[in-house]
Order: structure tokens, then sequence, then C-alpha cells
């Protein structure tokens, strides 16, 4: 290609991202964020059906797109949106599983650090271990607002899985891990921060993850996946409002 862009995955220019992109996983969280908090939201990508819109929220602009699942996808979405569309913050907000008995279904966790049993950061080449952490700028910018609206949330570390099934059928790994990462202090497992941290750490960028809890890997207790998709509004308002005060 002539130009950087369109990307194999993305089909826009830089212009048609705002600086601060949301990412939830699924594709109909964005465009529920998009038509419900947006206004003059406009879709910008949507190939493969990831769709992407940008719009202003209290006036600022704001970009919202799917990430997909895991840490291939979401790897693939923010780097190409770091490194060829000009985007500086991207803002996980999905669904996480608790493993810490003191965090309950709909509460909000903010991962301050991902731990990982990926082997993502092997392409670094590193000699040891990396840390995958948040930008600090956006985790203080973050906590600010919600101390401010009275939101609740725990700050901590979490853990980015590379499986949702373990090798007993129909069982999910996070399962079987529950009590080594929960000795740590993990809070809840997801599939894709630990993938962002680092693209952003590589690229000069920043990042940060903010999950709803949806379901209990110690409780049993869940929610269904038409809540997940439009319930979460806690974290999305807390989300947008931390896009706008990060200017």
């Amino acid at each position: 290609m002539s130009k950087l862009y369109p990307t194999p995955h993305i089909n826009a220019t830089p212009d048609d991202f705002a600086k601060t992109v949301l990412m939830p996983g699924d594709p109909l969280r964005a465009k529920f964020i998009a038509e419900n908090f947006l206004s003059d939201a406009k879709l910008v990508n949507n190939v493969r059906g990831i769709g992407g819109y940008t719009g202003t929220y209290d006036g600022k602009r704001v970009s919202v797109m799917a990430s997909g699942m895991g840490m291939p996808s979401i790897g693939i979405y923010s780097y190409e949106l770091y490194k060829f569309f000009g985007v500086e913050n991207i803002m996980r907000i999905g669904s996480a599983g608790a493993i810490n008995p003191e965090i309950k279904v709909r509460d909000i966790v903010i991962g301050m650090g991902a731990s990982t049993d990926s082997n993502f950061a092997g392409q670094y080449h590193l000699s040891g271990t990396f840390s995958a952490i948040c930008s600090y700028d956006m985790l203080r910018a973050c906590t600010d607002v919600a101390d401010k609206t009275g939101v609740k949330y725990r700050v901590g570390n979490i853990l980015s899985s590379d499986r949702f099934y373990g090798d007993e059928e129909g069982i999910p790994d996070s399962l079987n891990a529950t009590k080594n990462w929960s000795k740590m202090g993990i809070m809840a497992v997801e599939m894709e921060a630990a993938a962002l941290y680092m693209n952003a750490a590589r690229l000069d960028k920043n990042a940060l993850a903010i999950c709803t809890i949806s379901d209990h890997i110690l409780t049993g207790e869940t929610t269904s996946a038409e809540e997940r998709q439009n319930s979460f509004t806690e974290m999305m308002e807390l989300a947008l409002k931390t896009a706008v005060a990060l200017d």
C-alpha cells in the first residue's frame, strides 16, 4: 500500500478517530455506546463487523470501537489504532470474572496491572518478565472522576488469560487457576488487558482497562449476554467522563 492506511482491519483515516478510543470487546456494546451516549455519532469502520464510531460526549470528540475477544484480537486493533491512526489513549471497557470473595457481581474493577498466562511479551525478546501496567495519568483521571461522581470501584491486579476453556471440557480454565492467582491478590480474570498494556508500552501510548464483574467464579453467580451488552452503563459513563477529563 502506498499509505499506512487503511490497514487490513480498519478502513478509515487518522482524522476519523478521536485521540481517545473506548474499546469494548463486543461490537454490539460499541454500537450501544455510540447510539446512547455519543452525539452525532458516525460509523467510521465496519471491517469484519467490528464497528468503530466517532462522536462527541460533553463536547469532547470520543471514539468507540470493538476489540473482539482475546489478546490476539485486541493486539491487532489497538496496535493499528496507536501506530497508524494517531490514537493516544485506549480504554478497554469489558467484563471480567471475579476470583476474590470480597468482589461482587456488577462491581467495577480497574486494572492497575495485568498479569497474564500468555506469551504475548515473547515478541519483545526480554531477558525477564515484563510487568504490564496501565497509564498512571489515565488511572488517576479515572479514579478522580469516580470519586467525584460517587462510583464505587477497586483498583489492583487483574489476570489476562489466553484460555476460557481449560483441558477439562466445559470447565472455564479460570476455575483451575483460581487459587494460585487469587492468593497473589488478583481481583478478576479477563482476556485482553495485558496485550493492550504491552502495545501501549511499546508504542509510547496510554492504556487503561475498566471492567464490570459479569460473573463470579467462586460462587457461580453470572449475568446474561444481554445484560453484559446493555446494562453496564455505570462503567460506560465512567469511561466517557474519564475521556473528557484527559485533556
